[in-house]
């Protein structure tokens, strides 16, 4: 069976990390699946939502599978890593529809990356979301992985987290804006994230892409970001139009994506 599960159930396309034996540690392989899922999924397509999962009830992802590192020797190893993870978590989060993280359990290492990636994330009250290196490899994020997270958690929270290689529960998650809800199970998270895409499905694809790229641009590029192109595109698409007839008719607008 593959370590990358992909279906599509009505309008929302489900991925699920899929080595529960290993509590879904990535391989270099399911990276790559997993950005390219994300790449091909556009808006205005039959798929409005992502929720990505892990495969079990242990953990949504327990990082990337350490054995990939024996083979390391070089200062391009290490750089090439980072840099294929950089790309990744990019991919997922230049996703042209929305992505929902569905936290079940331990969710660290890559795994808290690819989380910190989506725009929404729930878990259930059994959540352990962090970075553990400063006790485990040795390693370091990435300068961007760092900006993402540090901007999503607070700077100081972040430091401090991965030098006292704590993990952050459920409640003090929501507290800091790093989950928007919690669930007592992961039947519930599962149950949630499918009632959260079935919501976006109702919404404007544009709006929602415009949205996210520009958050993006403003995290990455800061205040200086422009983001005429992304006005241009939704006030002198189709949608814009539909929506401002329907508003003024006082019916549901019929969104195209276009």
């Amino acid at each position: 069976m593959s370590d990358i599960l992909y279906e599509q159930q009505g309008t929302t396309g489900i991925i699920t990390l899929n080595r529960p034996e290993v509590r879904n540690a990535l391989t270099f392989g399911m990276y790559e699946e997993l950005a390219r899922i994300c790449r091909e999924t556009k808006a205005g397509g039959t798929v409005t939502s992502l929720i990505i999962r892990g495969g079990g009830d242990r953990a949504f992802a327990a990082g990337t599978d350490m054995t990939q590192f024996h083979a390391f020797s070089t200062n391009e190893d290490a750089l090439a890593y980072e840099a294929k993870v950089d790309k990744v978590l990019g991919d997922i989060e230049k996703c042209e529809v929305p992505t929902i993280a569905a936290i079940t359990g331990a969710c660290t290492g890559g795994g808290a990356a690819i989380a910190a990636a989506c725009d929404i994330r729930i878990a259930d009250t059994r959540l352990k979301f962090g970075f553990p290196i400063a006790k485990t490899l040795g390693n370091c994020l990435s300068i961007a992985n760092l900006n993402r997270l540090s901007v999503l958690m607070g700077a100081g929270r972040l430091r401090e987290t991965i030098l006292t290689a704590r993990l952050i529960g459920s409640e003090e998650a929501l507290n800091c804006g790093l989950i928007s809800e919690i669930l007592e199970t992961a039947e519930a998270v599962h149950q949630r994230a499918q009632e959260l895409a079935s919501l976006l499905a109702t919404h404007a694809p544009l709006t929602m892409q415009a949205t996210k790229e520009a958050l993006r641009r403003l995290r990455s590029e800061g205040p200086g970001a422009d983001g005429s192109d992304l006005i241009i595109k939704t006030y002198m698409s189709e949608d814009f139009k539909e929506g401002l007839t329907a508003f003024l008719n006082k019916r549901p607008p019929e969104w195209k994506g276009k």
